[in-house]
């Protein structure tokens, strides 16, 4: 699907891989809704991409805020691609030093990755499956974010592997429903990239994260992410797949 005079909606796309998404399908010519639950850093970007992009407080838990967010890409002519980056990494025990993991911790890491990525793609795919098709019969294209972690969760990962787990499990059985809307869907899993979390560590942690990756040995760029977004949504037979984006790191214990 071409990109330029298209309109895509970013979940989580006020930082880290959202919003390099953001600037780069910006450059390429869409317009861009930026939703997302930082409201600071949301209203910078928008600013930053001046008048090609539209900020939109949106919790991607809660099915009014995304409408609001999806009645904004309505106003420049409709979504034709989503790519859903809004989520939580934290990491906790199953069995701790203060005893068994708090179950509502649990529950709450797979409402915003999980759950919050399906309310995401039901509710846009909704408006993007109204969309006039193009030649190939397509009318749009949904890119999520799973984790290398829904392969190789470490020691502390049970609840964020298991919501990355579900992005990549709902990727295919989706993709397949959806072909008959002609709307695609496929699943980045990356590696350990340079991201605000990441960027809380100490210099001489992230280098020794890096220094994990086969090659290149350092943290992906959230412009790599970028590209690989894009060329998803360019070459149309990518569908129903999750791509690993992880310089061939497969991750240890702990």
């Amino acid at each position: 699907m071409q990109i330029s005079g298209k309109t895509a909606l970013i979940t989580g796309g006020a930082s880290g891989l959202g919003a390099a998404t953001a600037r780069r399908l910006v450059e390429l010519g869409a317009r861009v809704v930026i939703a997302d639950v930082n409201d600071q850093a949301g209203k910078a970007l928008q600013q930053d991409l001046s008048g090609r992009a539209i900020f939109v407080k949106t919790d991607v838990t809660d099915e009014a805020s995304l409408r609001a967010a999806i009645q904004a890409t309505a106003r420049n002519g409709g979504a034709h691609a989503l790519s859903c980056c809004a989520g939580i990494v934290q990491a906790e025990r199953v069995l701790g030093k203060q005893g068994p993991l708090d179950l509502q911790w649990f529950s709450r890491v797979i409402q915003i990755n999980l759950i919050g990525t399906f309310n995401a793609i039901r509710l846009v795919g909704e408006q993007i499956a109204t969309n006039e098709p193009n030649e190939e019969g397509e009318r749009g294209v949904i890119v999520t974010t799973a984790s290398v972690a829904a392969f190789e969760g470490q020691i502390g990962q049970a609840a964020y592997s298991a919501s990355k787990g579900g992005v990549m499990a709902m990727t295919l059985p989706i993709a397949r429903e959806f072909a008959r809307f002609g709307i695609r869907v496929v699943s980045i899993a990356p590696g350990i990239f340079e991201t605000p979390m990441i960027g809380a560590l100490s210099d001489a942690a992230r280098a020794s994260l890096g220094q994990q990756v086969p090659f290149p040995a350092r943290l992906g760029r959230p412009a790599e992410y970028a590209f690989l977004v894009q060329h998803i949504i360019e070459n149309t037979m990518l569908n129903g797949e999750t791509i690993r984006l992880d310089g061939a790191i497969r991750m240890a214990p702990k």
